[in-house]
């Protein structure tokens, strides 16, 4: 193969470095961020995600580093069961669990399996090049990086795909996520949902739990958020008080945000991965999966021939983009506000046979042997 450039060190720019580097290619990572690093509190590998990192020779180590989520499901505020994963059952089907661990430590293991980062390497601008010319990406030292392919994994505000595919834009949900670590152990996970705001939990080795909070951005104060959600959350089931009482560290706030698709994912010799391409809201918990699964289908389809682009693009675009409606529109209904709104979903919600739920979670993420997530 050639030589690659990956645009961007976060988790889908560090799989796509290791998938490629696996593939053959001479891969070069430029992070602008000195030292490359993944804030984080935790993260959930649903089983789709863990098959990817299998195929980049890392998901034993993750599911070491992780716990295995022993069963979950979605509750209202008052702690009323509406539905239930059974992790036996998911086993099953799937191959695996959940595991959740710390986004550091997932971090970690995918900086130490691939190449090199050149890290304080932000890039000012990419030439795309076009199959009777190499692509170029300068950087902001000076740096100039020939490649046969250039992969933008740059993120949800990605600089290469603003300049290549300006149609592309950045949606608020007006929601607003909190992320954070407590130092408590958890028999379960889940969410839990209210009128306007949710909540979810998920066990992390050590007796700790990784949990998120997501609210109205408008009802959002300044300064430290803890003591509002603390007040804010008091009022819901055991344990959500108990773990907004035992947090360590900081707690990471974002708002919630996803993309209007680009016309295309590729341009030249560039191929949008990841957020780049198809950031999506975290509500089914699909956004590095996908990202995962990116970079195994671009490692598997790429060639120094820019025409084999379109190829990748046509493997993962319908089922990546569809899970990303899927999440917007779990987003806005987990944030109803409306009693009515909220006593018909939830009515909904606790009357969907449990054969029905598997199916279309079985639909969302895949089966070992189809490995893409169906359009």
């Amino acid at each position: 193969m050639g030589r690659a450039v990956v645009v961007g060190a976060g988790l889908g720019g560090l799989a796509s470095a290791i998938a490629l580097r696996r593939a053959g290619w001479e891969v070069t990572v430029l992070e602008r961020r000195d030292p490359p690093a993944a804030a984080g509190a935790g993260m959930a590998l649903w089983p789709n995600a863990l098959r990817a990192l299998d195929a980049l020779g890392v998901g034993a180590a993750a599911r070491d580093a992780g716990t295995v989520e022993i069963g979950g499901g979605i509750r209202t505020a008052s702690g009323r069961w509406l539905a239930h994963v059974d992790a036996a059952d998911l086993r099953r089907r799937q191959g695996d669990a959940v595991v959740v661990l710390p986004r550091p430590d997932l971090y970690a293991l995918l900086l130490a399996a691939g190449p090199p980062v050149r890290a304080g390497a932000g890039v000012t601008r990419v030439e795309p090049g076009d199959a009777a010319t190499t692509a170029v990406v300068h950087d902001d030292a000076g740096g100039r990086h020939p490649a046969e392919l250039v992969v933008a994994a740059d993120g949800l505000r990605s600089a290469v795909r603003e300049a290549l595919r300006p149609e592309s834009t950045v949606r608020d949900t007006g929601q607003t996520a909190f992320r954070l670590v407590a130092d408590h152990a958890l028999d379960a996970g889940g969410e839990s949902w209210g009128r306007g705001e949710y909540v979810g939990l998920g066990p992390l080795p050590g007796g700790r739990t990784y949990a998120y909070a997501v609210a109205p951005s408008a009802e959002v104060p300044a300064g430290d958020p803890l003591p509002w959600l603390r007040a804010r959350f008091a009022g819901w089931h055991d344990p959500i008080p108990a773990v907004l009482d035992a947090v360590v560290g900081p707690v990471l706030v974002h708002p919630l945000a996803d993309l209007t698709p680009p016309r295309s994912w590729h341009h030249g010799r560039v191929a949008l991965l990841g957020d780049a391409a198809h950031a999506m809201t975290p509500n089914l918990g699909q956004g590095a999966a996908q990202a995962f699964l990116d970079a195994v289908a671009l490692a598997a389809e790429a060639t120094t021939d820019p025409a084999s682009l379109a190829a990748y693009e046509a493997r993962r675009r319908p089922a990546a983009e569809a899970v990303a409606r899927r999440s917007r529109t779990a987003g806005a209904v987990a944030a109803w506000r409306s009693p009515l709104a909220v006593a018909v979903r939830n009515g909904l919600t606790a009357a969907l046979p449990a054969g029905a739920a598997s199916a279309a979670l079985d639909h969302l993420l895949g089966t070992p042997l189809t490995e893409e997530t169906a359009a």
